[in-house]
């Protein structure tokens, strides 16, 4: 698995532009989720993993900065990395780039592991904490620190 993981390309869809001309804010999250899904079988998660355990994957908040527009018909990659995680929980930081190279979108998320019988926040299987501990040794420096634990406020 390349590490930071980069997704294949995806194309933005004409009917994710919304009356300003440029890709609606909701479908920023749509890509960066199906990025993610395109990670999560190499750590171990996945519809197999849903349908074998009970358990999956929440995310309990998300932050998007976008940093420039995006139209129909581009074509977007993401990466992700892995900033912290523990137990039952990890913390992640995604870049969305342009085919041509340029930074469109950050992201960053807390995600949860949930046993769905419950439903309710349950430890990872220690394979997939063990995948988790792999890939965050494996990834270089994190890029873009002061994009990751930012709040939102109005500047003074």
């Amino acid at each position: 698995m390349q590490v930071p993981f980069r997704s294949s390309l995806q194309t933005v869809k004409p009917e994710w532009i919304d009356y300003n001309g440029h890709l609606n804010m909701a479908y920023y999250n749509v890509l960066f989720d199906e990025a993610v899904d395109q990670l999560y079988p190499a750590i171990g998660f996945g519809t197999d993993y849903l349908e074998r355990t009970g358990c999956t994957t929440y995310i309990a908040e998300f932050h998007i900065c976008y940093l420039r527009e995006l139209h129909a018909g581009d074509e977007v990659t993401c990466t992700f990395w892995l900033v912290e995680h523990d137990e039952k929980r990890f913390h992640a930081y995604q870049e969305m780039y342009h085919r041509d190279g340029w930074l469109a979108a950050t992201a960053e998320g807390l995600t949860l592991h949930v046993d769905q019988s419950g439903p309710k926040v349950a430890p990872m299987p220690a394979s997939i904490q063990e995948a988790l501990s792999a890939y965050k040794g494996a990834q270089p420096t994190l890029p873009a620190a002061e994009r990751i634990g930012r709040r939102v406020s109005l500047k003074r």
